[in-house]
């Protein structure tokens, strides 16, 4: 039979297959292609709940000494989960994980989450990091100070006159960085982030974590005194290094660090995470819990977070990174805050023989 020629001098019936194969295609690669950011986190998060602190930065002076521990349980890869605010990008550059969810209550959190990806997006340097973070002008020759030492780059923010026109530069930065990012925010969400970073740059490197309605206790860190924290061995802060900030650049600009509004305990958001680790085949490394597991006792939810940590895959020497603070605080001498790591199937063995009865049962 003859068939009639295209104008390509393709058979009719070649094209229309190659049509369709083409369609069959684009529609393969659609189902997967991995979700947009905006989607992941809609698609993680539940319903968010009120905690009465900012949690603008930590007030855990002691959050870098379990990074020996770490090292040594060869805790490295897989997946990260944590909750708050920037402390956990040093346990996500210490660790190395390929994917990490950023987990909590309050979707106050989740938007300042926006604004440090934000900040990674504008700045190429650690210098430049911090010094949009706080409003400063970054030094000229900026990429000069890849090799600095953290003490350097934040004796030059502390040293920097703090203008307007700096500020306005940095908040356009961030507002031009967010849009890309596509996350659906009101109009008072955005004038949330803005407000973070307002106290960022109001304060400066002098910001202190702050519970709704006091004022900031004095023995909690300053933002300085967490970045310029070291442990025994002299391993610090994510601004300590510019590998490491490099390394978690790489994971924003990927999207791999994924803010979701949470409860640990919470009907779905734990859940949605372990179903899309064992998607994609990772097993959880680290989960850094902070103190959440003392309200959790306190209105009755532990049980239930033992549950959704059952569920997620995890490697067998994964691990809970915890705080305690005041009387529960240990092995810091009059420090206010202590931190520790625990083995994630031996909480669960625990708990499984009945030995998990109340809050200090944990930190024995």
């Amino acid at each position: 039979m003859l068939r009639r020629k295209s104008t390509a001098g393709q058979p009719l019936v070649f094209r229309a297959a190659a049509a369709a194969c083409l369609g069959w295609i684009v529609l393969l690669s659609a189902a997967q292609a991995p979700a947009k950011f905006a989607d992941r986190i809609a698609a993680l998060s539940e319903p968010g709940g009120y905690f009465d602190t900012d949690n603008l930065v930590s007030n855990e002076a002691s959050y870098v000494r379990v990074l020996p521990e770490l090292a040594q349980r060869k805790v490295r890869g897989g997946a990260y989960i944590g909750v708050g605010p920037d402390q956990n990008f040093t346990y996500i550059g210490a660790i190395r994980p390929s994917i990490a969810f950023i987990l909590d209550i309050r979707r106050d959190n989740l938007l300042l989450h926006l604004l440090f990806k934000a900040l990674f997006a504008s700045a190429d340097t650690r210098v430049g990091y911090l010094s949009l973070l706080c409003g400063r002008p970054a030094p000229s020759g900026a990429s000069d100070w890849k090799k600095a030492s953290v003490e350097q780059i934040v004796a030059h923010v502390d040293g920097a006159r703090a203008s307007e026109q700096d500020a306005a530069a940095a908040r356009a930065a961030v507002n031009a960085a967010i849009a890309h990012m596509d996350v659906p925010l009101s109009p008072e969400e955005l004038r949330a982030i803005e407000r973070f970073h307002r106290r960022f740059m109001d304060a400066g490197l002098g910001l202190r974590f702050q519970s709704t309605g006091r004022p900031a206790r004095s023995y909690y860190p300053t933002y300085r005194d967490l970045l310029l924290a070291r442990d025994a061995s002299g391993a610090g802060s994510f601004l300590a290094s510019e590998e490491t900030f490099q390394f978690l650049k790489g994971l924003h600009q990927k999207d791999l660090i994924v803010p979701v509004v949470g409860d640990v305990s919470g009907p779905k958001a734990v859940a949605a995470i372990a179903k899309m680790l064992a998607g994609r085949g990772e097993r959880l490394s680290a989960f850094y819990v902070s103190n959440v597991e003392f309200y959790l006792f306190g209105d009755g939810r532990f049980s239930r977070y033992l549950e959704n940590l059952t569920r997620v895959p995890h490697v067998s020497n994964a691990v809970l990174i915890r705080s305690a603070f005041g009387p529960y605080a240990s092995g810091t001498g009059t420090e206010y805050s202590s931190s520790h790591v625990q083995s994630l199937d031996e909480l669960l063995l625990r708990a499984r023989k009945g030995e998990i009865l109340r809050y200090t049962d944990l930190l024995r």
